[in-house]
């Protein structure tokens, strides 16, 4: 059945609705069962050696002394783990991460694991691995890192996109360029330029789960892996590749997740428990201690980002530059190219500029986070538009009006939009109470915008319908954020039933066609998608069934709010039939009644929020408190209302950790010195205002109910929202993330002996 994706105006019944979330009461009774709570009769228990060097050559490992103690039942090293890769580079990357093969990359890099029936006799084995290292010098700092001087850290990287191909390795890996007009002459058309450069640390996910799973390879070939993931089809893709196995002999299910926001789309311990199962010959569980989630496990870019932006006195924007370097740990990334092109994305520029440079350091290969690069990049462009804003004399919301993309507006990285949403929220900024509400002393406002893609992708879908007319809905994308909610009521929407008649599960590898990665906010978008075919398919199984039960032609069946209705004067003396009373003679019918869904969800449509921020700073200590916060941002359609503002609010409380408080701190030898939460500082309920929220619903013309992705958004304004409000509270503009207060005090001495 050829399926429409493209948006048409309805009313809705169950779409818009907050009904309970089916996961709800197994969560908070304890029976929801996560990554760590899965377990095998005969498991192991595996445990990582891991590098306490940033830099170093491997230059031998004795494994014999762990082999030999009573319990352990196998050790492997990166010899248990050969190069299956066949040339392709970010493959070996990932293998080269999960288990170090010539250097330890960095701090906590993995080089043997040991499984042993027990975690005393395992954590025992690991001290009996000796390892002989050379230790190399070493660089963690983003800027360090791209002088001439710098360590080298991967002698087979060299820079791509040069003009000229160079001759010499380096730790830049990757150079993009993105932007249209030119820039010379836009700055020359400028009454006012703003030319700043800023900084931001390095931050993890804070996921409370860590990293976890049981991996049992049989001897038959044949394997298993449990494990807490955001994608088991690209799990089972990339570990049967690494293990060499086939992909369809390795059964991958997903758990509850206790916390992702990209950090759980990379295989970081997965590839070593299946290589130890296999040498073992029993199950094998493996969980990280929160020491190695930090350590060992993909936090964010550190960034530096040089922002220059021109405009006319009447506040047009003339000409925007950025140069932005992303730290990717010691792997190719692809983190600054993101940033260029999200940096501009939210205004109508005619002439832009942005170049990004992906740079190698010896720290945790890089993953994504919420939004992956647009925070960074958004900080730096909206402080600095703040800033232009104040020296024009023009109010910064008025200011992002007059430049504010729209519907036709060439996007800084290419594309033309389409309907958006950027002037909508600030329109509803604007008009807010927040923004009128009177301020005391050591208190300033801020605010700023946010912009991200969003995706589709790969989805399949299966909806099966019971002989009592209640609903399986089987998804390959791993509910991260509520999405089973909002997938059983857009499947009851389309058959027209109540919401309670349908149950949706997460189907493991081996029950359903691929499905991408649950990230890039496409979750609900890509699968709601896939929901609707595939209803719409059981709808025509429902009407063909009604017309043999009527003895009557398909084509003078419609489908009405869960009813086949036989159309037509003729047929007038035919009554509805129900779904549940048609699902009952399936048997006598023609069998099961399904539908079925695969596709590639094209068109997520772009996202846009903007955010308004007070906060108080104490001058005497630098200590800071927001006080009140705000996110308005465009949903397309809310779903799910309670689960599309609990992203709201998700996003805007990470990015206050982000901007106050959390840092990865390295010390001098190249080691984390904060890998747990105790140093490694997240909000916590206390630190955290009620955040309020306002929805807005501009449809996503490619989107049959006008959805668009809304969990990546709202953690792009907060960094640059909160800095605003920093920076007008103690007059004085910061520009180094997290504003802890002792850089607050530090931009305070500065500014008093400048």
């Amino acid at each position: 059945m050829n399926f429409d994706p493209r948006f048409s105006g309805r009313n809705f019944t169950s779409v818009g609705t907050r009904p309970i979330r089916p996961d709800g009461v197994d969560k908070v009774t304890g029976r929801a069962r996560y990554g760590a709570d899965f377990n095998m009769a005969g498991q192991l228990v595996g445990r990582i050696l891991r590098s306490p060097h940033a830099h170093a050559v491997i230059k031998k490992i004795d494994t014999s002394k762990a082999e030999k103690l009573a319990g352990v039942k196998a050790v492997i090293t990166a010899a248990d783990l050969p190069d299956l890769t066949d040339g392709d580079a970010a493959m070996y990357d990932i293998l080269d991460n999960c288990m170090a093969r010539k250097k330890a990359l960095y701090d906590g890099h993995a080089v043997a694991a040991v499984a042993a029936i027990d975690a005393r006799t395992a954590r025992q084995a690991l001290k009996l691995i000796e390892v002989e290292y050379e230790v190399l010098p070493h660089v963690t700092d983003v800027d360090e890192a791209m002088k001439h001087s710098a360590p080298l850290i991967n002698d087979a990287i060299f820079t791509e996109g040069l003009e000229e191909k160079p001759v010499k390795p380096s730790n830049v890996s990757k150079r993009t360029q993105y932007g249209h007009g030119d820039v010379h002459q836009g700055f020359a058309q400028a009454d006012m330029i703003v030319e700043r450069s800023f900084k931001t640390e390095q931050t993890h996910q804070g996921y409370i789960e860590p990293h976890a799973c049981v991996a049992s390879v049989n001897a038959d070939g044949t394997a298993e892996l449990w494990v807490c993931t955001q994608g088991h089809f690209v799990y089972r893709q990339h570990c049967a590749q690494l293990l060499g196995l086939e992909a369809s002999k390795l059964r991958v299910t997903s758990s509850e997740i206790g916390g992702g926001f990209g950090g759980k789309t990379h295989v970081w311990a997965e590839p070593v428990a299946l290589a130890l199962s296999r040498k073992a010959g029993r199950p094998v569980k493996l969980v990280m201690t929160r020491d190695e989630v930090f350590r060992a496990s993909g936090p964010t870019s550190a960034t530096s980002i040089d922002v220059k932006i021109g405009a006319k006195k009447d506040g047009t924007i003339t000409a925007a530059e950025a140069t932005l370097r992303y730290s990717c740990g010691p792997y190719a990334g692809m983190w600054a190219e993101i940033g260029a092109m999200t940096a501009f994305a939210c205004y109508k520029l005619e002439n832009v500029k942005t170049v990004g440079y992906e740079v190698l350091v010896n720290r945790p290969k890089t993953a994504a986070y919420r939004a992956p690069s647009a925070p960074m990049a958004a900080f730096a462009v909206e402080s600095a538009v703040d800033e232009l804003a104040k020296e024009i004399g023009m109010d910064p919301v008025e200011f992002r009006i007059k430049n504010a993309a729209q519907e036709g507006t060439r996007a800084s990285y290419g594309p033309v939009y389409g309907p958006i949403g950027i002037g909508p929220t600030l329109e509803a900024v604007k008009n807010h109470p927040h923004m009128k509400a009177p301020l005391k002393a050591n208190q300033g406002r801020g605010m700023a915008c946010g912009f991200w893609f969003n995706f589709g992708g790969q989805t399949c879908t299966d909806l099966n319908i019971g002989m009592d007319g209640s609903v399986s809905l089987a998804v390959g994308t791993v509910d991260v954020g509520g999405s089973r909610a909002s997938l059983s009521l857009v499947a009851a929407e389309e058959l027209g039933i109540d919401y309670s008649h349908v149950k949706a599960i997460v189907a493991d590898t081996s029950s359903l066609g691929y499905n991408d990665m649950t990230d890039g906010s496409r979750g609900t978008f890509s699968s709601s998608m896939a929901t609707i075919s595939a209803a719409r398919n059981a709808i025509k199984v429902l009407r063909e069934r009604a017309a043999q039960m009527w003895d009557i032609s398909v084509d003078d069946v419609a489908w009405e709010a869960g009813h086949a209705v036989a159309k037509g004067e003729k047929h007038g003396n035919l009554g509805k039939l129900s779904l549940k009373e048609i699902a009952a003679q399936s048997g006598k019918t023609g069998g099961p009644i399904a539908g079925h869904s695969e596709l590639v969800a094209d068109g997520a449509g772009v996202s846009f929020a903007t955010h308004i921020c007070d906060i108080e700073v104490d001058p005497e200590t630098g200590s800071t408190r927001v006080i009140r916060y705000t996110v308005v941002q465009d949903a397309g359609k809310a779903v799910h209302p309670t689960y599309v503002e609990g992203q709201y609010q998700g996003g805007a409380a990470q990015g206050i950790g982000w901007a106050l408080n959390e840092e990865y701190i390295y010390g001098k030898d190249g080691r984390l010195q904060n890998p747990g939460f105790l140093d490694y500082r997240i909000p916590v309920c206390s630190d955290l205002p009620m955040i309020d929220t306002q929805i807005l619903e501009i449809p996503n013309p490619n989107h049959p109910y006008g959805v668009r992705g809304v969990g990546e958004t709202s953690i792009v304004p907060p960094l640059a929202a909160i800095a605003n409000a920093v920076s007008n509270a103690v007059g004085v503009r910061m520009t180094h993330i997290p504003m802890s207060p002792p850089r607050i005090l530090a931009a305070l001495e500065a500014e008093r002996e400048g």
